[in-house]
């Protein structure tokens, strides 16, 4: 990768891998956009302002910065979905028709982000494996491995370089997410630190796969690097870091606050998409085909995640 354009950079992910990106192959070479204005995006390299639905517009900003490689990050994530699935189809599917279009057109690489809510409830719940049965249950999911699909498609027919991972829940201590499943194990940490309490969404014994956000950063480049002859999949890789349920994560938060309390109110709606998802991903190809290893572990993104939190606070009150 040397010339790299971002389409939605104003989510969770792409507000972070811009910045990421850009201290790696330097500010001038990736190229941030998206439907809105996104004032901290620009003051760090290349803006614009762009519409993933509009072919045009994305190919005239892949031709004026000869970009080569493109993040494909534009998704309505899996409980905002459910609300309007025709809307989350159109927005999921359209941006990436036309990011692979463009890709194919001006021959560049593109990455398109999966997710563990691609599989349904009839995949293997525990150490679920690279290849196995994939029938999702939300539209998110059916986006997810319609977006797989497409990827594969446009690989073999076409020749584009598609590469992809199946994100688990992604935490961050820097953008907050925005209607997924898993944003509770964001959620919690803020509310130890702010309130001192916490209302869970999801039942208490359930497992999902969970990423650290610099591990998930670190994951997307390592694995645009890596040696094409070395993949035997592209579309898409498990990704694992670490699983857990609420019941775990209050434990662990307790034992650096312990006046933290946790009580549930459970949303039926993430309730049924967070039982149907895997326990665990099996992450062996990813590791043998290009090497990755997760850093961070439960423990030492919970120091991590609640110093930082702290220091937010601190600078707001200061302020």
């Amino acid at each position: 990768m040397k010339r790299i354009l971002i389409v939605g950079a104003g989510g969770q992910i792409g507000s972070e891998l811009t910045t990421y990106l850009r201290k790696i192959y330097g500010a001038s070479n990736v190229v941030a956009t998206d439907v809105r204005e996104c004032g901290k995006l620009a003051e760090g390299g290349p803006f614009e302002v762009l519409n993933a639905l509009d072919a045009k517009a994305m190919s005239s900003v892949v031709e004026r910065y000869k970009i080569d490689a493109i993040f494909n990050l534009v998704a309505l994530l899996s409980a905002v979905g459910e609300k309007n699935p025709q809307t989350a189809w159109n927005i999921n599917i359209g941006a990436l028709m036309n990011a692979l279009e463009v890709a194919r057109e001006y021959g560049c690489a593109l990455f398109t982000p999966s997710s563990i809510g691609a599989f349904g409830p009839t995949s293997p719940k525990d150490k679920t494996p690279q290849d196995t049965i994939m029938q999702p249950t939300t539209i998110y999911g059916v986006c997810k491995v319609t977006g797989e699909l497409l990827g594969n498609y446009y690989f073999r027919r076409y020749g584009v370089d598609t590469r992809s991972v199946r994100f688990p829940g992604i935490i961050s201590n820097v953008t907050l997410p925005g209607g997924g499943t898993t944003d509770y194990a964001v959620e919690i940490y803020y509310e130890a630190i702010k309130a001192g309490r916490f209302t869970c969404p999801v039942p208490g014994d359930v497992y999902m796969d969970m990423i650290y956000m610099p591990d998930a950063l670190r994951a997307c480049v390592e694995l645009m690097e890596a040696d094409p002859a070395r993949l035997v999949h592209r579309n898409s890789f498990n990704l694992a870091s670490m699983s857990f349920t609420p019941e775990i994560i209050y434990a662990e938060i307790r034992k650096r606050i312990p006046s933290f309390e946790m009580t549930y109110e459970i949303d039926p709606v993430k309730k049924a998409i967070a039982e149907s998802w895997p326990n665990s991903l099996d992450d062996t190809c990813a590791r043998e085909e290009w090497g990755w290893k997760p850093e961070w572990d439960l423990s030492r993104m919970t120091d991590d995640m609640l110093e930082v939190i702290r220091e937010k606070y601190r600078s707001e009150v200061a302020v």
